[in-house]
């Protein structure tokens, strides 16, 4: 395979990328370490009834246009969710690439949890193998095994969480430097389980 390095001392390639990044792809590239993680929690999403369902996604907006009955998106400062829970209770709950922010993870997948309807679903990601990334901190880390026993102790069935991971260690090579856009000729999607670069999970209630 090719490398980054070797492939930037090629004439116009430098070019032909920033050509591609800012007209082709003016939202930006996918990242590399997010590709399979993105493809497996749209599997497992799918698998709810998501057009009956309403869903809060905290910190993000990704998942707006995915077809739920009510969507709703809550951010920090605005809102910690180590601190408390809202008003109203939802179906499904969503913190991507969030929970390795938070001072006191345990609070707050207890807080989620509350904030569950009956039956309600929690779907959760974060990285492993990543540099840190203080936005505005960095805390934690969990291998799937981790991230499986925190559901739990915050009082999710451990029965009922799906778990995964993905990476490999050029990814994690990449990720340790900075964060690198997908390519699919470049960049293999093959997964080495003990480099994982990103877990997720989706806990029922």
């Amino acid at each position: 395979m090719v490398s980054n390095s070797q492939l930037k001392r090629i004439p116009g390639v430098q070019k032909a990328y920033q050509f591609a990044r800012d007209k082709l792809h003016p939202n930006g590239f996918e990242q590399w370490q997010r590709v399979v993680m993105n493809q497996e929690t749209a599997r497992l999403m799918s698998e709810l009834d998501v057009e009956h369902c309403s869903a809060l996604e905290i910190s993000g907006v990704k998942w707006k246009d995915f077809g739920f009955a009510r969507f709703a998106s809550v951010g920090y400062p605005d809102y910690d969710v180590c601190a408390g829970v809202l008003d109203e209770k939802f179906d499904v709950i969503i913190a991507e690439q969030v929970f390795e922010h938070v001072l006191w993870p345990y609070r707050a997948v207890r807080n989620v949890l509350e904030m569950l309807n009956s039956n309600g679903a929690f779907l959760i990601t974060t990285p492993f193998l990543v540099r840190i990334h203080g936005h505005p901190i960095d805390c934690s880390r969990w291998t799937e095994l981790g991230m499986r026993h925190l559901l739990a102790e915050g009082g999710f069935d451990i029965d009922r969480i799906t778990t995964g991971a993905w990476g490999n260690r050029a990814c994690v090579r990449s990720n340790l430097l900075r964060g690198t856009p997908y390519n699919r000729w470049l960049h293999s999607l093959r997964n080495e389980p003990d480099y994982p670069s990103v877990v997720w999970a989706l806990a029922r209630k």
